[in-house]
């Protein structure tokens, strides 16, 4: 149910191309705020667990049908507040900023929106992992896990479907794995739902070792129409 308090309300959105990002969007959508740009950025100065292909933050917002700005950082309080910056002086207006953050970064979100002098929108904040996996699962969204942490999960957890085994199948993984990967066991690349006006289908990917984690390399994929 829309919110009528929000139904003029603009908002930009933090974007990786996870579940987290993804699900706060659209609760954000569902809450009345009209979302206008997703913002994705890139750590030049780590790969870090979130690396993946670009082009598939590019397919994801094409899916949805939303103007995409995509940027390297090295800061990023510094390169999200340049970017809404620069939409500002394009004569874009926004009232709010959505984050996907369940634990951890509201003092950094709450400075930048402080200084940007809109409002901090955080969904999912310190709800509960297990229910949020299970209502993002009833919504209709298709997530697999695209990187898994050394010691916590093995890589044949790469192209996981987050399905309605997979919470039961994380607790017996051997390892006392957050449900939502908050402490950065995994990290998910959403596919479809009921934002997606087309579906993305990867077609080529191999796992790849790099600095403690393991990566589903995606190097093909497509998107078919629903």
């Amino acid at each position: 149910m829309q919110s009528h308090d929000n139904a003029q309300k603009n908002a930009i959105v933090s974007w990786t191309g996870g579940k987290d990002g993804c699900y706060s969007c659209y609760r954000a959508m569902n809450d009345g705020y009209n979302i206008t740009h997703i913002l994705h950025f890139t750590n030049l100065k780590k790969t870090g667990s979130h690396e993946l292909n670009p082009a598939l933050i590019r397919a994801q917002a094409q899916s949805i049908g939303l103007p995409l700005i995509q940027r390297n950082f090295q800061s990023y309080e510094e390169e999200f507040k340049k970017a809404a910056l620069e939409l500002r002086a394009q004569g874009e207006r926004f009232d709010a900023a959505v984050f996907g953050h369940i634990e951890t970064h509201k003092p950094l979100v709450e400075r930048i929106c402080k200084e940007l002098d809109i409002d901090l929108i955080l969904p999912l904040w310190k709800e509960n992992s297990e229910k949020i996996i299970s209502e993002i699962i009833d919504a209709g969204f298709e997530t697999i896990l695209v990187s898994v942490r050394d010691g916590f999960l093995g890589k044949e957890w790469l192209g996981r479907k987050i399905d309605g085994r997979f919470l039961a199948d994380l607790k017996t993984a051997g390892t006392a794995v957050d449900a939502c990967g908050e402490n950065g066991e995994f990290h998910t690349l959403v596919l479809d739902g009921p934002i997606f006006k087309k579906r993305i289908v990867i077609t080529g990917s191999n796992p790849i070792h790099k600095e403690g984690y393991w990566f589903l390399n995606i190097t093909d994929f497509n998107l078919q129409d629903k």
